[in-house]
């Protein structure tokens, strides 16, 4: 098996939905990963810090172009998450720097992600299309909790985007905030919201605030994953276009294109673009990504 020691210095860092380095969400990426243990790729992880890292191995058989189809895993620094858009979208720029933009596809535990990269005046973006997402409805004692947590009152909340449970390769409690002051405004009970997210198997809240029709402004608590705030999240941005296109808040007989801002509050700015087609279910999420220099003296 091959030593923890030798895997982290193979380990790529890049950031996602911005072109930025100093912007976006950073991930880690491995590239191979093959002969790593769960507990090895989970101690990478854990010492990059950042809120998840991808591990590629060999794909299942048949799936995709031979060199452009990979089995992949994503760790945070606490546990395994089953999907990771922004670490999907680095993963993608990073293959797509060694191997040409093109169609990429993943294996993941959520199910088969296919990624698009495409470059344009020197700049890689990618867009992954998720797997089918699901709405469902939440408890009202438990949306009270989560506001408890958060300190936020229910004054507080957007009436017409009513909290709800999204899925798209991870579940995400959203809650939509009145005002832009209100998201802005996020000290939070970290133990408290946590214990929450794990009863009811949440990767995130998805906090959210809108500012017109297409345009929103978003922050993401991870806590269960160690991190107390995600600056950009792919997966949650999936799961809100499905929130949205269930709301009945963008028109089923054309194509909706959402732009997300996140990580502005935290100084690391971002956007990811949603876009919803008419007859598909899935829910396609796109952003640029750039390489995250080495530390000096690494």
């Amino acid at each position: 098996m091959r030593p923890h020691t030798g895997a982290s210095a193979d380990v790529l860092r890049y950031t996602a939905f911005a072109t930025d380095p100093r912007g976006g969400n950073p991930a880690g990426v491995l590239l191979d990963a093959a002969g790593l243990g769960d507990d090895e790729m989970l101690a990478v992880a854990a010492k990059l810090g950042y809120s998840e890292s991808a591990f590629l191995t060999a794909p299942p058989e048949g799936l995709g172009a031979p060199g452009r189809a990979f089995t992949i895993r994503y760790f945070s620094p606490r546990a395994e998450v089953p999907f990771c858009g922004h670490a999907t979208i680095a993963t993608a720029v990073a293959l797509a720097e060694r191997i040409g933009p093109g169609d990429l596809v993943f294996e993941t535990r959520a199910g088969t992600v296919p990624v698009t990269v495409t470059e344009q005046d020197g700049t890689l973006r990618a867009t992954l299309t998720s797997v089918e997402p699901r709405i469902s409805g939440v408890a009202e004692e438990d949306v009270r909790e989560a506001l408890a947590a958060l300190d936020w009152p229910a004054t507080d909340l957007d009436p017409e985007l009513p909290a709800r449970i999204a899925f798209a390769g991870a579940r995400h409690l959203v809650l939509a905030a009145a005002t832009r002051a209100r998201l802005a405004d996020l000290s939070y009970d970290f133990d408290r919201l946590e214990a929450l997210m794990r009863r009811l198997d949440l990767t995130t809240v998805q906090l959210v605030w809108r500012e017109s029709a297409t345009v929103f402004h978003v922050r993401d608590p991870f806590p269960v994953g160690g991190v107390v705030e995600d600056p950009a999240t792919g997966a949650a941005a999936a799961a809100f276009g499905a929130y949205v296109r269930e709301l009945a808040a963008v028109p089923a007989e054309s194509v909706s294109v959402l732009t997300l801002h996140q990580g502005e509050d935290m100084g690391r700015p971002g956007v990811l673009t949603v876009e919803l087609r008419p007859g598909d279910p899935r829910v396609r999420v796109s952003g640029a990504g750039a390489r995250i220099p080495e530390p000096s003296g690494s």
